[in-house]
């Protein structure tokens, strides 16, 4: 019987040890503190991120391509005195444009301010990943400073009890020493770990655009690994939003339209000019005349633009023929990593955290009854830790892939 009650103690201290440590992948905030989920941290960088609204400032240069390409050429206009009859003359030239050669030039520039928002778009994606994985690693690093805090009182736990022990005659003086040392590295550890996560924090915040000095308060769990789709759904999605597979498509278009503009060089704009002679006596006072001129595409017809355009889209083809391919692969490859992950750390949480915690308990157990030394214990101990940050490590890592396999699709899978 008291075996069994033993048992059933030593069960319910590891439940609470373990539940104690899976509470500290929760961060604390301050009450009334306005914290920062994830889906916030991802807005706040969508909208405020300083290399976004950089990029964000290129479309000023699209529309202002946009707006040279709609212009009309301007009309020339002319002025002549000679000592010969008529001694004066004017003239306006005005060149028009044959073929629809505006109108292409207008359809260039369209696509080219597409292909302005695509590259936004594809920074965008770049900036979601990196504040995810930012905001993970925060969370991740304030659980493990939490994690070094509990070790550091656990390390402070066994130096006083060793040290009773050591008082009541029951062990060595080695012992003590023994115990001061995992007490001083804990200490060490535990200031490591405070300031990984002031570094992450502040990565966090650059990201995000706010302050750098101040604590940024963040609400989520680690351990909410996101659930994937299977791989064919996730493959057939990337060959929509794939971030280099709708640059391609989109330079493809820009290309055709180009080809489209070369095309129109053989036509020969035409060129109309209206004026008058003044001042031819006796002929006349004033006298009105006109022209009209046109090039003869004889020698240069555009051929040079039309045949660089025209291997230009092949080579985008056979491009976008080999971006799919290596899309297929990529998206293949992050899914894969990102179950390999997720299951290490389901196995971290069970069985091995429980188990590793069980093992730290009965070595404590073991030591206070006197059955064991104190490096028994403290090398329980430092396995213990040891797991629990490599615990911690497969969460992070786990929740850094989903981010990985979320860019190679390109787009939200969440």
């Amino acid at each position: 019987m008291n075996m069994h009650r033993m048992n059933m103690q030593l069960h319910r201290r590891i439940r609470v040890t373990v539940a104690v440590f899976l509470f500290l992948l929760a961060p604390l905030v301050a009450p009334g503190q306005q914290t920062l989920d994830l889906r916030a941290a991802l807005n706040a960088a969508n909208a405020a991120n300083l290399e976004l609204r950089v990029a964000r400032q290129q479309r000023a240069l699209a529309l202002a391509g946009l707006t040279t390409a709609r212009q009309f050429p301007n009309p020339t206009l002319g002025f002549t005195a000679a000592r010969d009859t008529p001694h004066e003359g004017v003239s306006l030239d005005l060149p028009i444009e044959l073929g629809g050669k505006r109108g292409k030039r207008i359809a260039v520039a369209q696509e080219e301010q597409r292909s302005t928002e695509i590259d936004i778009a594809v920074l965008g994606q770049q900036i979601r990943r990196r504040t995810r994985e930012a905001f993970f690693r925060s969370l991740a690093a304030r659980a493990q400073t939490l994690q070094a805090k509990a070790t550091l009182d656990l390390s402070r736990r066994v130096h006083d009890l060793v040290q009773q022990r050591f008082e009541a005659g029951a062990v060595a003086q080695l012992e003590v020493l023994q115990a001061e040392v995992e007490l001083a590295r804990s200490t060490a550890d535990y200031e490591t770990t405070a300031q990984l996560q002031r570094a992450a924090d502040v990565t966090l915040a650059a990201l995000l655009n706010r302050s750098i000095s101040g604590t940024l308060p963040i609400d989520g769990r680690l351990d909410d690994v996101p659930q994937a789709a299977s791989l064919e759904t996730l493959t057939e999605q990337a060959m929509r939003t794939n971030a280099d597979l709708q640059k391609s498509a989109q330079d493809l278009k820009t290309q055709e339209r180009v080809l489209e503009l070369a095309k129109t060089q053989k036509i020969p704009n035409l060129d109309l000019s209206v004026g008058a002679d003044f001042n031819s006596p006796p002929d006349f006072q004033t006298g009105a005349k006109g022209g009209l001129a046109i090039s003869i595409p004889l020698f240069y017809r555009g051929q040079g633009e039309v045949a660089l355009s025209s291997a230009r889209m092949e080579l985008l083809r056979l491009t976008i023929a080999s971006q799919q391919t290596s899309v297929s692969a990529q998206v293949a490859s992050a899914y894969f990593d990102y179950l390999a992950k997720a299951r290490q750390a389901q196995q971290y949480r069970e069985p091995i955290v429980p188990q590793t915690a069980r093992m730290e308990q009965m070595a404590e157990d073991s030591y206070q009854a006197g059955k064991t030394n104190v490096l028994t214990l403290l090398d329980a101990q430092r396995r213990l830790n040891e797991i629990q940050k490599a615990y911690l490590d497969a969460l992070f890592a786990a929740q850094s892939s989903f981010a990985t396999l979320e860019e190679a699709v390109g787009a939200p899978l969440d």
